[in-house]
């Protein structure tokens, strides 16, 4: 990995926590997560005349991401919905890093070195402290906590589709456009149904904020994208988790949820894990 894929990987974190923490802050999770959706399909119809067509080989990989996306949304709602951003997000995110090690090792035959495999380790070290730090103190719930787990799995399994997909498409900006595209139709499709005509009188307040974070959302993913054209799966998938980390901060910040001396250790992991990534690079 090197320092650039780094820095874009280091950005689609931020942008990722900031269109989060936007999902967050609209209280009806629904109108949120159409206009987010919504925002990416249009950003990506309208990128689509200008890109390079992905490819034959990276469809069915398109297509499977853009289901598992859709799980993914209505999983991220349900742990948006009950539990704290401060909680729920950092469990989502920290679960995917070692999984994606795992199927990026069985189905990409991508097996980190011993420094890149010290620093995935070390990073995801302080992505679980993070996460563990967001349950201290309270009585889990376990619903919340689910859901937040299945959404790990749910991100663990597109970022292994869409690695795959992406070095197949021939194009990144292809793929990434024709992804939000198609994946963005469902949750706005249901919203027109569940609102029946009152679809823009619904989504008119928020739509300002919904469409930053879509706009967010579109940019975050595609510098993730672009950046599994150029070093293996696992690694990235660490590093993007630093967005816990930004989360946490928004968490403190926005949302007025303690950070505390746990989450800095956990953030000297992490960093410590990034400099032995690039150290494997």
């Amino acid at each position: 990995m090197t320092p650039l894929v780094a820095a874009a990987v280091l950005l689609a974190a931020v942008t990722h926590a900031c269109w989060n923490a936007i999902a967050h802050q609209i209280t009806d999770k629904l109108v949120g997560f159409t206009l987010i959706a919504g925002g990416g399909m249009l950003i990506g119809l309208v990128m689509v005349p200008f890109v390079a067509f992905p490819k034959a080989a990276a469809w069915p990989y398109l297509v499977g991401s853009a289901l598992i996306h859709i799980a993914y949304f209505v999983l991220l709602m349900r742990s948006f919905r009950l539990g704290d951003f401060g909680q729920a997000y950092p469990i989502a995110r920290g679960t995917a890093p070692l999984v994606v090690t795992l199927l990026a090792a069985l189905f990409a035959h991508e097996v980190p070195n011993g420094w890149a495999a010290a620093g995935i380790a070390l990073s995801c070290a302080g992505l679980t402290g993070v996460a563990l730090w967001g349950l201290r103190g309270r009585r889990p719930n376990w619903a919340a906590i689910g859901a937040a787990l299945a959404t790990g799995l749910t991100i663990a399994s597109y970022t292994l589709v869409d690695g795959l997909g992406v070095r197949a498409s021939g194009s990144s900006l292809g793929y990434i456009a024709w992804l939000m595209a198609v994946e963005g139709i469902a949750i706005p499709a249901y919203a027109a149904t569940r609102w029946r005509g009152q679809l823009f009188t619904v989504l008119r307040p928020f739509a300002g904020l919904g469409l930053l974070g879509a706009a967010l959302s579109v940019a975050a993913y595609g510098l993730v994208l672009w950046a599994q054209t150029k070093a293996e799966l696992a690694p990235i998938a660490a590093l993007r988790e630093s967005s816990i980390i930004v989360g946490a901060a928004i968490g403190a910040v926005v949302f007025k949820e303690r950070f505390g001396a746990p989450r800095i250790v956990a953030a000297g992991l992490l960093v410590a894990g990034i400099g032995l990534m690039l150290h494997a690079g």
